[in-house]
């Protein structure tokens, strides 16, 4: 299992929600077990992300996707507030 792990600056959710939810389809098909959304209780624009995969090399792939295709498209992710930080999570053992 690996977690794909994404935390970000967003100018407004509900803006940034839609998106994320219009590449739900994207997700399935890149092999996502698992997604969880939060954001801090004192920072209502930052968002957290958490995308579990089979393997870290899915989650690499996926990455890959989301800086090559939405992330570099401005309206591909509206919403999102400066660079991204991401990071693959493995389960210590």
């Amino acid at each position: 299992m690996a977690t794909l792990h994404i935390e970000h600056k967003i100018t407004d959710y509900t803006t940034w929600r839609s998106a994320f939810d219009a590449f739900a389809q994207a997700r399935h098909s890149a092999g996502v077990t698992a997604e969880r959304v939060a954001q801090p209780v004192d920072d209502p624009e930052y968002i957290v992300v958490g995308l579990d995969f089979t393997a870290p090399d899915h989650a690499a792939a996926f990455l890959q996707f989301l800086e090559q295709h939405v992330w570099s498209t401005p309206s591909n992710s509206p919403g999102l507030a400066g660079s991204p930080r991401t990071m693959i999570l493995t389960p210590s053992t």
